[in-house]
């Protein structure tokens, strides 16, 4: 399903994957102990600066700062916007 809003300038627009509901060992994390994802799918990226051509694209598997972003809700649907420099790496 295509987002209907569009970034400006060198933002993206990131799904946060799910956060872990279960330690390695088999614990159950309760909800107010998870921790905020720091790993995401790129679902939407703008058109970049004139100088500075973007390097993520749509579909790209990043990984954030804790607190990068902004939260925004689209359709019902909890998005993180932006901008390029906030991302860490591509995995």
């Amino acid at each position: 399903m295509a987002i209907k809003i569009k970034p400006l300038a060198d933002r993206v627009i990131i799904e946060a994957s799910a956060a872990e509901e279960k330690t390695a060992g088999g614990i159950i994390i309760p909800d107010t102990a998870k921790e905020k994802p720091q790993r995401g799918k790129v679902v939407a990226v703008g058109n970049g600066k004139p100088d500075e051509p973007m390097t993520v694209k749509k579909g790209d598997t990043v990984l954030y700062g804790k607190y990068a972003g902004t939260e925004v809700s689209v359709e019902g649907k909890d998005y993180l916007i932006m901008r390029e420099a906030d991302i860490f790496a591509i995995v």
